[in-house]
Protein backbone atom coordinates (compact mmCIF):
# COMPACT_ATOMS: atom_id res chain seq x y z
CA UNK A 1 0.00 0.00 0.00
CA UNK A 2 1.32 3.45 -0.93
CA UNK A 3 2.51 5.53 2.02
CA UNK A 4 1.73 9.19 2.47
CA UNK A 5 4.16 11.99 3.24
CA UNK A 6 2.49 15.09 4.65
CA UNK A 7 4.37 18.05 3.15
CA UNK A 8 4.02 21.23 5.23
CA UNK A 9 5.50 24.48 3.89
CA UNK A 10 4.99 28.08 2.93
CA UNK A 11 5.80 29.44 -0.51
CA UNK A 12 8.25 32.08 0.70
CA UNK A 13 10.57 29.62 2.47
CA UNK A 14 13.95 29.24 0.73
CA UNK A 15 14.48 25.86 2.29
CA UNK A 16 11.15 24.70 0.85
CA UNK A 17 12.47 25.70 -2.58
CA UNK A 18 15.74 23.87 -1.97
CA UNK A 19 14.02 20.66 -0.88
CA UNK A 20 11.10 20.55 -3.31
CA UNK A 21 12.76 18.62 -6.13
CA UNK A 22 14.42 16.21 -3.69
CA UNK A 23 11.27 15.36 -1.72
CA UNK A 24 9.34 14.92 -4.97
CA UNK A 25 11.97 12.49 -6.24
CA UNK A 26 12.01 10.56 -2.96
CA UNK A 27 8.23 10.17 -3.03
CA UNK A 28 8.28 9.03 -6.65
CA UNK A 29 11.11 6.56 -6.03
CA UNK A 30 9.22 4.87 -3.21
CA UNK A 31 5.75 5.12 -4.72
CA UNK A 32 4.66 7.39 -1.88
CA UNK A 33 2.00 10.08 -2.08
CA UNK A 34 2.89 13.69 -1.25
CA UNK A 35 0.05 15.39 0.60
CA UNK A 36 0.59 19.07 -0.22
CA UNK A 37 -0.24 21.22 2.82
CA UNK A 38 0.65 24.95 2.77
CA UNK A 39 0.53 26.50 6.23
CA UNK A 40 0.49 29.86 7.94
CA UNK A 41 4.08 29.73 9.15
CA UNK A 42 3.49 32.37 11.82
CA UNK A 43 0.90 30.06 13.36
CA UNK A 44 3.39 27.20 13.47
CA UNK A 45 6.17 29.38 14.86
CA UNK A 46 3.88 30.64 17.61
CA UNK A 47 3.86 27.09 18.98
CA UNK A 48 7.40 25.97 18.05
CA UNK A 49 9.14 29.00 19.53
CA UNK A 50 10.77 30.22 16.30
CA UNK A 51 10.93 33.94 15.52
CA UNK A 52 10.82 35.91 12.25
CA UNK A 53 14.12 36.62 10.53
CA UNK A 54 14.42 40.29 11.60
CA UNK A 55 14.15 39.23 15.26
CA UNK A 56 17.03 36.74 15.05
CA UNK A 57 20.52 37.59 16.15
CA UNK A 58 23.04 38.83 13.56
CA UNK A 59 24.97 35.59 14.08
CA UNK A 60 21.95 33.48 13.14
CA UNK A 61 21.13 35.66 10.14
CA UNK A 62 24.68 35.35 8.83
CA UNK A 63 24.66 31.58 9.33
CA UNK A 64 21.36 31.30 7.47
CA UNK A 65 22.94 32.90 4.39
CA UNK A 66 25.77 30.39 4.50
CA UNK A 67 23.31 27.52 4.89
CA UNK A 68 21.31 28.68 1.88
CA UNK A 69 24.40 28.67 -0.32
CA UNK A 70 25.61 25.35 1.05
CA UNK A 71 22.24 23.64 0.56
CA UNK A 72 21.91 25.04 -2.96
CA UNK A 73 25.34 23.70 -3.88
CA UNK A 74 24.50 20.30 -2.37
CA UNK A 75 21.20 20.11 -4.26
CA UNK A 76 22.68 21.47 -7.50
CA UNK A 77 20.24 24.39 -7.58
CA UNK A 78 20.69 28.10 -8.28
CA UNK A 79 19.73 30.56 -5.56
CA UNK A 80 19.88 34.26 -4.80
CA UNK A 81 20.20 34.25 -0.99
CA UNK A 82 19.09 37.89 -0.81
CA UNK A 83 16.29 38.17 -3.39
CA UNK A 84 14.76 41.45 -4.46
CA UNK A 85 11.31 40.61 -3.06
CA UNK A 86 11.82 39.14 0.40
CA UNK A 87 10.03 39.14 2.67
CA UNK A 88 6.60 39.47 1.07
CA UNK A 89 3.24 38.07 2.08
CA UNK A 90 2.99 34.47 0.79
CA UNK A 91 -0.70 34.09 1.61
CA UNK A 92 -2.09 34.26 -1.92
CA UNK A 93 0.65 31.98 -3.26
CA UNK A 94 -0.07 29.43 -0.55
CA UNK A 95 -3.81 29.63 -1.11
CA UNK A 96 -3.38 29.28 -4.87
CA UNK A 97 -1.42 26.06 -4.34
CA UNK A 98 -4.27 24.69 -2.24
CA UNK A 99 -6.70 25.73 -4.97
CA UNK A 100 -4.66 23.78 -7.52
CA UNK A 101 -4.59 20.74 -5.25
CA UNK A 102 -8.35 20.93 -4.81
CA UNK A 103 -8.85 21.45 -8.55
CA UNK A 104 -6.84 18.61 -10.05
CA UNK A 105 -4.08 17.66 -7.62
CA UNK A 106 -1.27 18.62 -10.01
CA UNK A 107 0.47 21.19 -7.84
CA UNK A 108 4.11 20.07 -7.95
CA UNK A 109 5.20 21.87 -11.12
CA UNK A 110 3.32 25.02 -10.15
CA UNK A 111 4.96 25.00 -6.74
CA UNK A 112 8.37 24.72 -8.36
CA UNK A 113 7.61 27.74 -10.55
CA UNK A 114 6.48 29.81 -7.56
CA UNK A 115 9.56 28.92 -5.52
CA UNK A 116 11.86 29.64 -8.46
CA UNK A 117 10.15 32.98 -9.05
CA UNK A 118 11.36 34.40 -5.75
CA UNK A 119 14.65 32.54 -5.14
CA UNK A 120 16.02 32.58 -8.68
CA UNK A 121 14.12 35.06 -10.83
CA UNK A 122 13.72 37.93 -8.32
CA UNK A 123 9.97 38.18 -8.82
CA UNK A 124 7.32 39.17 -6.28
CA UNK A 125 5.15 36.17 -5.45
CA UNK A 126 2.59 38.34 -3.67
CA UNK A 127 1.54 39.78 -7.05
CA UNK A 128 -1.40 38.25 -8.91
CA UNK A 129 0.37 38.62 -12.24
CA UNK A 130 3.41 36.62 -11.15
CA UNK A 131 1.21 33.80 -9.89
CA UNK A 132 -0.99 33.92 -12.99
CA UNK A 133 2.09 33.54 -15.17
CA UNK A 134 3.26 30.53 -13.18
CA UNK A 135 -0.21 28.96 -13.33
CA UNK A 136 -0.48 29.42 -17.07
CA UNK A 137 3.05 28.09 -17.63
CA UNK A 138 2.14 24.89 -15.79
CA UNK A 139 -1.14 24.29 -17.59
CA UNK A 140 -3.68 25.73 -15.16
CA UNK A 141 -6.56 28.16 -15.61
CA UNK A 142 -5.01 31.14 -13.85
CA UNK A 143 -8.17 33.20 -13.47
CA UNK A 144 -10.20 30.31 -12.07
CA UNK A 145 -7.48 29.21 -9.64
CA UNK A 146 -6.83 32.71 -8.32
CA UNK A 147 -10.56 33.31 -7.85
CA UNK A 148 -10.95 30.08 -5.92
CA UNK A 149 -7.84 30.85 -3.88
CA UNK A 150 -9.67 33.82 -2.35
CA UNK A 151 -12.58 31.71 -1.10
CA UNK A 152 -13.36 30.95 2.53
CA UNK A 153 -13.15 27.25 1.71
CA UNK A 154 -9.50 27.47 0.68
CA UNK A 155 -8.61 29.70 3.65
CA UNK A 156 -10.15 27.12 5.97
CA UNK A 157 -8.01 24.37 4.46
CA UNK A 158 -4.84 26.40 5.10
CA UNK A 159 -5.94 27.01 8.68
CA UNK A 160 -6.55 23.29 9.08
CA UNK A 161 -3.14 22.47 7.62
CA UNK A 162 -1.55 24.83 10.16
CA UNK A 163 -3.32 23.14 13.05
CA UNK A 164 -2.28 19.73 11.70
CA UNK A 165 1.34 20.82 11.44
CA UNK A 166 1.35 22.01 15.04
CA UNK A 167 -0.25 18.77 16.23
CA UNK A 168 2.35 16.75 14.28
CA UNK A 169 5.31 18.72 15.72
CA UNK A 170 6.15 19.94 12.23
CA UNK A 171 8.20 22.82 13.60
CA UNK A 172 8.81 24.98 10.54
CA UNK A 173 9.02 25.01 6.78
CA UNK A 174 9.47 22.70 5.14
CA UNK A 175 8.49 19.79 7.31
CA UNK A 176 7.57 16.30 6.20
CA UNK A 177 5.61 13.82 8.31
CA UNK A 178 5.73 10.09 7.63
CA UNK A 179 3.59 7.76 9.75
CA UNK A 180 3.48 10.38 12.50
CA UNK A 181 7.25 11.00 12.51
CA UNK A 182 8.22 14.60 11.69
CA UNK A 183 11.26 15.48 9.59
CA UNK A 184 11.93 19.21 9.87
CA UNK A 185 13.98 20.86 7.15
CA UNK A 186 15.15 19.98 3.67
CA UNK A 187 18.34 18.58 5.21
CA UNK A 188 16.25 15.76 6.71
CA UNK A 189 15.02 14.45 3.37
CA UNK A 190 17.76 11.83 3.26
CA UNK A 191 16.62 10.56 6.67
CA UNK A 192 13.08 10.28 5.33
CA UNK A 193 14.36 8.48 2.25
CA UNK A 194 16.08 5.94 4.49
CA UNK A 195 12.94 5.46 6.58
CA UNK A 196 11.01 4.61 3.44
CA UNK A 197 13.75 2.34 2.11
CA UNK A 198 14.17 0.34 5.30
CA UNK A 199 10.52 0.25 6.31
CA UNK A 200 11.52 0.85 9.92
CA UNK A 201 8.95 1.76 12.53
CA UNK A 202 8.52 5.50 13.06
CA UNK A 203 10.46 7.13 15.87
CA UNK A 204 8.49 8.99 18.54
CA UNK A 205 9.25 11.33 21.42
CA UNK A 206 8.02 8.67 23.84
CA UNK A 207 10.16 5.55 24.14
CA UNK A 208 7.44 3.52 25.85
Amino acid sequence: MARTIDYYFTSISPFTYLGHKAITEVAERHGATLAIKPVNLAGVWAESGAVPLPQRSPMRRRYRLIELQRAAEFRGLPINPVPAHFPVDPTLADLSIIAVVESDGRAGDYMAEVFKAIWVDDRNISEDGVLAGALTATGHDAAAILERAMSDEIAAIRAGNTAEAVAADAMGAPAYVLDGEPFWGQDRIEYLDRALATGRKPFAASTD
